[in-house]
């Protein structure tokens, strides 16, 4: 079932419900309207009589009681059926008038209506009787019992019933064919979505939706898909630059090697010769090696971060642990630890980190080993503090070798972007955004300040424990 058409039905029914409820209301209110209008009319017939059958019959000759029986007789032919008692205290009928045939009338109601002084009694078909205690002071009190077919009331009520069906019925056909159309109106937004998301490749993810300058709720849904597309641009770029560096940089080992082979191969060599074309070509073999480790963990950290375990980590001994890893790779870099110990009383366990171990591994030992690299001319040593507030863990690495611009820090965080003043230092560029994307993983930062000629400062922040 399309949402228009559940849209429809459901409004529908909403109004149906309401009319139809709406309508029993006025019957009911109809119904018990003309029900007492014509109550009345029954208690008003009964004081007549009663008045005027004991003023008749407290008349001194049979002609003054016959004129007013005359004078009676002309208020009961204005209700259809019409039949009226009148009873003494030993409920003997001492007056009656109207039909042939006599009306049995219960002897529980002449009792209900000398305690209460009067009852009304609904019969079937619309007949109604009522029943009035008449005091006199003379004579004692006496019941009159009226009693009428109400057609009026009838009649009213199934002109009011022809009256409700046929609105029901026509209110229904406009309200179908009204919610029909107005929730065609309201979905035609999202008609016009649904064709403009149809239309968009991977081509053309500049297009955005064009629905999304309102402030109802196709509007946000369109913005919020206008969002969505913002970032699959970003991610298809992203990716396509990607893929397009790592071609290239693998290429550049891979056309290396086969070089040297091929040549090696063209005739023949000394064992000598030959060892140093083996051994360069297994330095070119290291760098790829290398090149395909640092593309399969940004791979892994990119693809699906909630599959990375995470656990407590203590970043002072990870921070030991990659000095000692850096003094077997570079000898020759001196590198000065500082664990700030007045901050880290600040916590139950000093420098600890909820994260994935080998993630932050690799990204430590990514930033001394930029370090080391980039200032491998300088005679100051690269200083590591750790420090923490209570909240945050730091790892703020200072070297003194060459930096960089401002404009190719601006940069550093784009994979395979290589600064023009190391561009003659080996690596591949990924070590950086690497640990940019860990820290990403973490909830933590890293900022890089430098200058040129004067070093480089990078600072990593995460959440303490």
């Amino acid at each position: 079932m399309t949402i228009r058409t559940r849209l429809a039905l459901q409004f529908a029914a909403i109004l149906a419900v309401t009319l139809v409820l709406f309508t029993l209301v006025i019957y009911f209110f109809s119904y018990y309207s003309w029900r007492q209008y014509f109550t009345e009319i029954l208690f008003a017939r009964a004081r007549i009589v009663a008045h005027v059958y004991l003023d008749g019959t407290n008349r001194a000759d049979e002609e003054s009681r016959a004129s007013y029986r005359r004078y009676l007789r002309q208020f009961y032919r204005t209700l259809p059926e019409e039949e009226v008692y009148v009873y003494n205290a030993a409920n003997e009928i001492v007056f009656r008038e109207g039909q042939e045939t006599i009306m049995a009338v219960p002897a529980d109601l002449l009792s209900a209506v000398r305690q209460t002084g009067q009852e009304v009694v609904l019969g079937p078909d619309y007949r109604q009787t009522v029943g009035l205690l008449y005091r006199d002071a003379r004579r004692g009190d006496f019941v009159v019992v009226a009693s009428s077919l109400d057609t009026t009331t009838r009649e009213q009520l199934r002109q009011e019933r022809q009256i409700l069906l046929a609105g029901l019925l026509g209110s229904f056909l406009i309200v179908g064919l009204g919610s029909w159309f107005f929730a065609g109106q309201a979905l035609r937004p999202m008609k016009r979505i649904v064709q403009e998301v149809d239309n968009i490749r991977a081509s053309d993810l500049h297009q955005r939706l064009s629905q999304a300058d309102g402030q109802d709720e196709v509007s946000h849904l369109a913005q919020r898909f206008n969002s969505l597309l913002d970032r699959l641009e970003t991610a298809f770029a992203g990716q396509r630059t990607f893929v397009r560096d790592a071609s290239h940089e693998l290429r550049t080992p891979i056309t290396a090697v086969i070089g040297q082979l091929e040549v090696a191969l063209m005739q023949e060599r000394t064992p000598g010769e030959y060892r140093r074309v083996l051994q360069s070509t297994l330095d070119a073999a290291r760098l790829l090696k290398d090149l395909t480790n640092g593309l399969l963990q940004i791979a892994k950290v990119s693809d699906d971060p909630s599959q990375v375990p995470l656990t407590s980590v203590r970043l002072d001994e990870l921070v030991l642990q990659a000095h000692e890893e850096m003094q077997r790779r570079q000898p020759t870099c001196r590198i000065d630890l500082d664990f700030n110990e007045a901050s880290a009383h600040m916590t139950a366990i000093p420098f600890s980190v909820y994260g994935n171990e080998a993630l932050l591994l690799a990204a430590v030992l990514n930033i001394l080993e930029n370090a080391c690299k980039f200032s491998m001319g300088s005679k100051q040593p690269i200083l590591a503090v750790l420090a923490t507030n209570g909240r945050m863990v730091s790892l703020e690495v200072r070297d003194e070798g060459v930096g960089m611009s401002e404009a190719d820090r601006q940069q550093v965080f784009v994979p395979f972007f290589r600064a023009a003043t190391v561009r003659n230092v080996p690596g591949h560029g990924i070590g950086l955004p690497l640990t940019a994307k860990i820290m990403e993983l973490h909830g933590g930062t890293i900022t890089v300040e430098s200058e040129l000629g004067r070093g480089t400062q990078v600072r990593l922040e995460l959440p303490a424990m």
